[in-house]
């Protein structure tokens, strides 16, 4: 088609609506390409005096079909550029720029034709061809009248868009009021537990408050009963010896029965206030590491012969592994050693034939110092238990004890930065285990 004067724009805009109509185009997606293909043909009958239009489809395996529009310009685009006069026209359509076409310069806009349009076959596009060739032109009376359908047609799309609008902002108005109300009410909620919350850490700090009042007084308890019968204990202990001493008088056999079995008594009276001491004083933090490099094979040295003389179970046998070299630890050589000998002690008066072994080995940069008894070993639901004040495992083997060294033991461990565990079944004896980081804690 030739664009030479006004009228040119109608029947051009015509033909473009009919072409794309004709290959399928959706009602939408035609007057879009009529539309921008007046606007184009506008622009270019003013800027270079006209343009001779081309109307092809482009059929491409690599995708949809698309119908395309050339407007060769009559005279050379200013610059060889073209700027549409409406920023909206390169909307309406999916491509459009100027193009090299065998040497000359076209403008070019296209349209991609829908899967869902006839399929365009060399024979329907000849027939599509015919039919178009057959049809006159109509006039630009003509076009106005199609034109002004077409906006009153989306002048009531655009009423119907608003009036769906409008709907759907009172019923995000209507949402957004139901969130308001729900977000109020969870306020609320939130509010009140909160309070509740706040309440309850108050009533748990007023209790927090008491515990450690009433743990700070059983210490001063225990310390002030523990000093205070020491001094007596020992006396009974020295004057039973005393009783029983060679350059006294002598005793009779019921006698010195009678006095072996307060001297006993006193001895156990004694350890118990000891332990109680102790354990006062690891509880009021009054208990203070010297941090000192300790050697272990040292220690198990000492351990090692003044527990074996200590023994008296000849079915059961003490060993005492040495600690890998270098053997030393960042600890404080006292408490360590008192922990270590409770444990000990604790293997050979449980245990009635084996043996209680005592190793150390190095894993992951700490040190593990464990106690491995052959005893009755200590089921699992008591395994905390037996580090509760006083607790003592019922069985035939409980051979006297407080009840009391295992919670100093621990509480000393921790105190030295470490931690003390138990591995035990019954039946398959006990393991203690002492962890300490090799540098300290």
């Amino acid at each position: 088609m030739a664009l030479r004067v006004e009228h040119d724009i109608f029947v051009v805009r015509q033909r473009g609506r009919e072409v794309a109509m004709a290959v399928g185009l959706e009602h939408q997606d035609q007057v879009r390409l009529a539309t921008a293909l007046s606007e184009v043909a506008r622009d270019l009958l003013h800027a270079v005096g006209g343009a001779d239009v081309i109307f092809a489809v482009d059929l491409d395996a690599q995708g949809p079909p698309q119908v395309r529009v050339d407007l060769a310009p009559v005279s050379p685009l200013p610059d060889g550029r073209y700027e549409p006069h409406s920023g909206a026209v390169a909307r309406l359509v999916d491509m459009l720029g100027v193009v090299d076409r065998e040497g000359d310069t076209v403008v070019r806009m296209s349209r991609r034709v829908p899967a869902t349009a006839q399929a365009l076959t060399p024979e329907r596009l000849a027939e599509l061809r015919a039919e178009l060739a057959s049809s006159a032109p109509g006039s630009a009376l003509d076009e106005l009248a199609s034109q002004n359908e077409q906006l009153i047609a989306a002048l009531d799309e655009v009423r119907s868009q608003r009036d769906e609008l409008a709907v759907l902002n009172e019923e995000l108005q209507e949402t957004n009021r139901g969130v308001m109300a729900l977000y109020n009410q969870l306020t609320e909620e939130l509010e009140e537990t909160n309070r509740g919350v706040v309440a309850l850490y108050a009533e748990l700090d007023e209790k927090s408050a008491q515990l450690r009042t009433a743990s700070e007084s059983k210490s001063r308890f225990l310390a002030n009963v523990s000093h205070e019968l020491r001094a007596p204990v020992t006396a009974i202990i020295g004057l039973s010896r005393l009783l029983a001493d060679s350059a006294s008088d002598p005793l009779t056999e019921e006698q010195a029965q009678q006095v072996g079995l307060i001297r006993s008594s006193a001895t156990d009276l004694l350890s118990l206030v000891n332990e109680l001491l102790d354990l006062a004083k690891a509880e009021s933090g009054r208990l203070e590491p010297n941090w000192a490099e300790v050697d272990l094979r040292a220690v198990f040295g000492q351990l090692r012969g003044t527990l074996r003389a200590l023994s008296t179970r000849p079915k059961v046998e003490l060993v005492v592994e040495d600690p890998p070299p270098p053997g030393t630890v960042r600890s404080d050589e006292v408490l360590l050693a008192q922990v270590l000998r409770n444990l000990l002690h604790n293997g050979l008066k449980f245990t009635e034939r084996g043996e209680v072994r005592m190793r150390a080995e190095v894993r992951d940069e700490r040190w593990h110092l464990s106690v491995t008894d052959t005893g009755a070993g200590i089921a699992p639901e008591l395994h905390e238990r037996i580090f509760e004040e006083f607790y003592q495992v019922p069985g035939s083997t409980r051979i006297g004890g407080t009840g009391l060294g295992l919670p100093y033991a621990r509480r000393v461990v921790r105190l030295l930065g470490g931690t003390l565990e138990l591995t035990s079944e019954p039946g398959r004896g006990s393991t203690f285990t002492v962890t300490l980081p090799i540098g300290g804690g």
